[in-house]
């Protein structure tokens, strides 16, 4: 005769989680419970342009966690830091999500979809099937040289402000004021809107 019965217990060997264990994995990411919105820039210069961006867009709102709530105009760009008729033309875009993923997290998939349209970085400023940035990550200001937020560049590149303003008028990037401002200051030289082209919101 047994000490205890067991008649209507769990299977012991299926332990629950502590909730002090839990509480301690939900505090270590705190977007779990609280999205923030982020903005990405799309860019490609090589292959069907068009056809990989699109490609990205459904790739990153295939990821779990995050979810693709804004697309931009897709401008025609000439290259930048190369010289005039060295590469061929970009297209670029924006796209906003909001995302319960880190950044840390939210750029290991932006480079996992560089990776899987076979994106290639050998030499800065070379031709690139697809660039995934992350231009900002909800007010977060941050100098990690792994990822910079924003994106340092940011405020000065008509390819990433002009479609950035066409999706958002009132977009501020963060530290740095108005988008609209932003774009007046560097002006749209080199960046053709192209409006026989368009990206589609996924589903």
């Amino acid at each position: 005769m047994t000490a205890f019965s067991t008649e209507g217990q769990s299977d012991p060997t299926v332990q629950p989680v502590p909730t002090a264990v839990v509480r301690q994995v939900d505090a270590a990411d705190t977007t779990l419970s609280n999205p923030k919105m982020a903005v990405i820039a799309l860019g490609s210069n090589l292959g069907n342009r068009l056809e990989t961006l699109q490609g990205a867009v459904d790739a990153l709102e295939d990821t779990p966690g995050l979810k693709v709530k804004a697309v931009s105009p897709v401008y025609e760009t000439e290259p930048w830091g190369v010289e005039a008729d060295s590469q061929p033309a970009y297209f670029n875009a924006v796209i906003l999500v909001k995302t319960t993923l880190p950044p840390a997290s939210l750029l290991e998939r932006g480079h996992a979809v560089e990776e899987a349209f076979d994106r290639v970085r050998e030499e800065r400023w070379a031709p690139r099937t697809i660039d995934v940035d992350i231009v900002s990550y909800a007010d977060v200001l941050s100098d990690d040289p792994v990822l910079t937020l924003p994106h340092p560049r940011a405020h000065e590149r008509a390819f990433v402000l002009a479609p950035w303003h066409d999706m958002d008028s009132e977009a501020q990037l963060p530290g740095a004021g108005p988008v609209a401002e932003l774009l007046a200051g560097v002006g749209r030289d080199g960046v053709l809107p192209r409006p026989d082209l368009e990206l589609r919101l996924p589903e």
